[in-house]
């Protein structure tokens, strides 16, 4: 199986062909290329970036057999640009997609074990955590939330902070937590994670596909304090 592999979550952002489900050098996974997308024109470049993509790896687009996209959190604009190429690429194909959750994918690139809470910097001196139980157990779905930097060190405690963001790192250590410090995420580790719900049937149709801000728009703001 082909996956194409989306992350329009950031400043910057990247896409990557993986192939999956056939023995290659790393058991039945195996990343083919991931192209870089520069922040501020995602809209202009996804889809040429895609086709580039495809073509210099000698597929067509009806060869790709399902898709990988982060869902969120991230920023409002990026994740409605990259769900939006995607709910239109698997319409068209009719192809599964495996929405991923951003702060999932750092516990998975982390490969850390036990009680695992992912963390992103989410600006407003604010960060988006995650709490995973690795393996997970059943009936437990991991939580995400949105909490202020305090909120965040405080909540850390017993668990092992893993994040891509050196300063929240710091923040973590200098308290005296558990910290595992990720290289930038790229969607790659989304192919990664992609698969694994791929293989447990965990993915959506185009029409179900939503972004997970976990931070409510400014509008949506807005509209709750008129009402």
């Amino acid at each position: 199986m082909l996956i194409l592999a989306i992350d329009t979550s950031g400043k910057q952002g990247s896409i990557a062909l993986a192939r999956a489900g056939e023995p290659t050098a790393e058991g039945d996974f195996e990343v083919i290329e991931i192209a870089p997308l520069v922040g501020g024109t995602f809209s202009a470049q996804l889809i040429p970036q895609i086709a580039e993509l495809l073509s210099s790896n000698g597929f067509m687009k009806t060869a790709i057999g399902a898709f990988a996209v982060v869902s969120g959190p991230g920023s409002f604009t990026g994740l409605r640009i990259g769900l939006a190429a995607v709910k239109a690429l698997a319409e068209g194909l009719s192809k599964p997609i495996a929405a991923v959750s951003l702060l999932e994918v750092c516990v998975l690139a982390s490969g850390a074990q036990g009680k695992v809470m992912s963390a992103l910097d989410a600006g407003r001196s604010e960060v988006y955590v995650g709490e995973y139980e690795i393996p997970a157990r059943a009936g437990q779905p991991p939580r995400e939330s949105l909490l202020s930097r305090n909120e965040f060190l405080a909540q850390a405690k017993g668990w092992t902070v893993v994040t891509p963001d050196s300063v929240l790192a710091e923040a973590a250590r200098a308290v005296g937590l558990k910290v595992s410090v990720l290289v930038p995420i790229s969607a790659s580790d989304v192919a990664r994670l992609g698969w694994r719900k791929i293989q447990s049937g965990e993915t959506v149709g185009p029409e179900q596909l939503e972004a997970n801000y976990i931070r409510r728009t400014d509008a949506e703001m807005i509209e709750k304090i008129r009402s």
